[in-house]
């Protein structure tokens, strides 16, 4: 019975189209994210509190992912480090992708010297040690959480400056723009009536896109000792003190949280594939 259940559940799959297994790609995707978010906003601090009775206790059917040397659940820290993560990575990648639109957007609207003056800038970043550039202004901003979330919006637009400058530079071309023009249309007006909406698209894939970029460096940087504080249940704080056990045996310290951040990343670059397929005329009707 079982047998036949799983057979017929592949089978039903085999017969979506590419549009519709993208789009439960994307409500799985986005169900499993907003269950860290929820959970993890709304917990309480002693869910993860210093318990000493219970230290280093590993993985059991009372504490699912064991606990640390404190005592502290590691299924409640890693829920938390998680949401911590996701609220830096979707603010950071508004910022920065709202930030390259800006900076796309005059490189191919306000001129040619505004245009060199811009790639000269996207050249200079995009020449630079990126972890390197990331620490230097997250000290500089006070580390923290508003350090990670300024060096991640400032170090992330150019990549998505370049395809928003590409694609606003092929619309100029089309017919409507030239007679818009022509017509005395400003040039302001025309970038929000006429060209604006044509990279909405571009927008929601480069933020989604984006966020693992952010939260691997939020946790990245804070591993390193330049992010959030010791005392903040973040990934990448959990994984630094993690490091200091591991060589006596207490692998879930590092093996749980570590997991738990690959599997978020990949569901949201499976949301970003996939909202790109939808969005690409050859593959949106497959």
């Amino acid at each position: 019975m079982i047998d036949n259940a799983l057979l017929q559940k592949k089978s039903n799959y085999k017969k979506l189209n590419l549009r519709q297994k993208t789009l439960l790609y994307i409500v799985v995707s986005v169900a499993f994210l907003l269950i860290i978010l929820i959970w993890g906003g709304f917990m309480d601090k002693n869910s993860y509190g210093v318990d000493f009775t219970v230290r280093n206790n590993p993985p059991s059917l009372k504490h699912i992912f064991g606990t640390d040397w404190m005592g502290r659940d590691m299924l409640t820290r890693t829920i938390k480090g998680l949401s911590t993560s996701l609220i830096i990575g979707v603010v950071a990648s508004l910022v920065s992708c709202v930030f390259a639109v800006i900076i796309g957007s005059a490189c191919a609207i306000f001129g040619k010297k505004i245009d060199k003056f811009f790639l000269w800038l996207i050249d200079l970043f995009q020449g630079m040690p990126h972890l390197i550039l990331l620490v230097l202004i997250s000290i500089l901003t006070g580390k923290g959480t508003m350090g990670i979330l300024v060096g991640v919006a400032l170090t992330h637009w150019t990549t998505l400056s370049r395809i928003i400058r590409a694609e606003i530079l092929s619309i100029k071309g089309e017919p409507y723009i030239v007679i818009a023009k022509k017509l005395g249309t400003s040039n302001v007006k025309i970038a929000s009536k006429h060209i604006l909406p044509h990279i909405i698209p571009q927008f929601i894939v480069g933020v989604v896109l984006l966020f693992p970029h952010a939260i691997l460096h939020e946790a990245g940087i804070t591993f390193l000792g330049f992010g959030l504080p010791p005392e903040e249940p973040a990934i990448g704080v959990i994984l630094s003190e993690s490091m200091r056990y591991i060589t006596s045996g207490y692998w879930w310290l590092a093996f749980f949280p570590g997991l738990a951040l690959m599997l978020m990343v990949f569901a949201f670059d499976a949301i970003g594939h996939n909202l790109e397929k939808i969005i690409n005329p050859n593959t949106g009707q497959e």
